[in-house]
């Protein structure tokens, strides 16, 4: 179980610190939650408590990993299918993994693929959401703004 002031990452919607734990009654049911501030985008998310493993939440990568990221960023990129769909899929399972290298790589292949020929609606919003949520772990995990680690991952990529 996580505690208060821990800074953890929650799937498809990026990392942040849990501020509180309370219990509520939706649709009938009482549970506890998390409440995440997200500060990327200053949103707050409430996490089940019970299901937050089976969910993914994880604790933020260290400072020493941002590293590894930008390493990611920088590296080839991964041979993609052409067909948009199927694409589409295959990084959308990579973001469900919460993993922050998966992340890493679908920024870094959307943005190279936006570069050279413009991306679908569907697969321009999936970027902007992945890099929330990679710019949002880096800010945590490494104590920066968000512009100086939109400069980073620009740079890196």
């Amino acid at each position: 179980m996580y505690t208060i002031g821990d800074k953890i990452v929650y799937p498809m919607h990026g990392a942040g610190i849990i501020e509180k734990i309370e219990e509520k009654e939706i649709l009938g049911e009482h549970r506890e939650y998390y409440v995440l501030n997200v500060p990327c985008g200053d949103m707050k998310i409430m996490i089940p408590v019970d299901t937050s493993d089976e969910i993914g939440v994880r604790y933020i990568i260290s400072a020493e990993e941002i590293q590894t990221i930008l390493s990611v960023l920088a590296d080839v990129s991964s041979e993609m299918p052409h067909n948009w769909n199927r694409r589409y899929r295959e990084n959308m399972e990579k973001l469900k993994t919460g993993n922050a290298v998966e992340v890493a790589e679908v920024v870094r292949n959307l943005t190279r693929t936006d570069r050279k020929k413009k991306l679908s609606t569907g697969e321009k919003k999936m970027l902007t959401n992945a890099r929330q949520i990679l710019l949002s772990e880096m800010v945590l995990a490494g104590g920066m703004d968000t512009a100086k680690a939109d400069v980073l991952i620009d740079e890196a990529v």
